[in-house]
């Protein structure tokens, strides 16, 4: 298991896209963080590292369709980049 993630960072991208969401998405993205930082890996995450042009990224589920796409900064140092459904933030 990897350590707890004790700081998160966002771009003014994932902010942006953040704000958009539902409030019932926002909700479950909420739920989810709380989740990311006590366990990054926690399998009810579905964390996976991307590949092709995202090769340095991460990304976890908030939903069955809403993703985070991320990268760790330091080992408890997560940026998070973008919010959204799954076909476009990996366009």
């Amino acid at each position: 298991m990897k350590r707890p993630v004790a700081t998160i960072r966002v771009t003014s991208h994932f902010a942006r896209q953040y704000k958009r969401l539902p409030p019932e998405t926002q909700k479950m993205a909420e739920t989810r963080e709380r989740i990311f930082r006590a366990n990054p890996f926690d399998p009810r995450l579905r964390t996976h590292k991307l590949s092709g042009r995202l090769k340095d990224l991460w990304a976890f589920s908030v939903t069955h369709d809403i993703r985070v796409v991320f990268e760790f900064l330091e080992a408890d140092e997560v940026l998070f980049h973008s919010i959204g459904r799954h076909q476009v933030i990996y366009e």
